[in-house]
């Protein structure tokens, strides 16, 4: 039997090599498409181009390092960030699978069943994709129906709302300001969409915790 040690030890391991594996992949990708096509791209542009996205990138992939790997464990962080999808399934998954169970994302047994819900997730993911492609012509008439239309408009809203409902009634008071925050701004700001979410989310983490930890001072406030 493994102790937790050894067994965090074999998690780092791994998920080290499938990461660094993966990050190969994907930079092998457009050297491939480069060689195979003589396309040689504009470096200079290309420069410019990392230089007004990539700190924006670094700096979500720094505050979601911080944000999700408390609350998914080691081997689930290591999953989540190589199969992607974090905010939107991997995450909720985990929360789900842990609050089930009722035990915490920083023990021994959230950390097996965080690991276990987003691989089962990942794989569900992947068949759901296979089936997807193999029958995407045949039900793309069904798919694009007017009818459908607005279902599939509400998947995430129907995702985080159910999900809310569990975790805002545990303490409803400290769910106030950041509920507030993120109505505020994207009633104001137009532009923040579904491809913001990996700002909005540590934002809201960030902003929640330091709301929390003035309410803590005021216990009164929270009982």
């Amino acid at each position: 039997m493994r102790t937790r040690e050894e067994y965090l030890n074999s998690v780092h391991r791994w998920g080290k090599i499938w990461g660094f594996s993966m990050t190969a992949v994907l930079l092998v990708f457009p050297f491939a498409v480069c060689l195979i096509f003589g396309a040689v791209p504009n470096w200079r542009g290309l420069g410019f181009g990392l230089l007004a996205t990539a700190p924006m990138y670094w700096a979500v992939g720094i505050i979601e390092t911080f944000t999700y790997i408390p609350m998914l464990g080691a081997g689930g962080s290591y999953l989540s960030f190589v199969t992607g999808n974090i905010s939107n399934l991997k995450l909720p998954v985990a929360l789900n699978a842990l609050e089930q169970n009722n035990v915490k994302a920083n023990s021994e047994e959230g950390e097996i069943i965080s690991t276990i819900a987003i691989a089962v997730s990942s794989i569900v993911t992947t068949l759901i994709i296979i089936l997807g492609v193999i029958l995407i012509v045949p039900l793309m008439p069904v798919l694009q129906s007017e009818a459908l239309a607005p279902a599939f408009a509400q998947i995430l809203p129907a995702l985080f709302g159910g999900l809310g409902v569990v975790f805002i009634s545990r303490n409803w008071k400290i769910a106030i300001a950041p509920v507030i925050l993120m109505l505020v701004l994207f009633i104001l700001v137009p532009a923040l969409n579904s491809g913001t979410v990996g700002i909005m989310v540590p934002v809201g983490v960030l902003f929640t915790l330091g709301v929390t930890r003035l309410l803590y001072k005021k216990t009164s406030f929270l009982d």
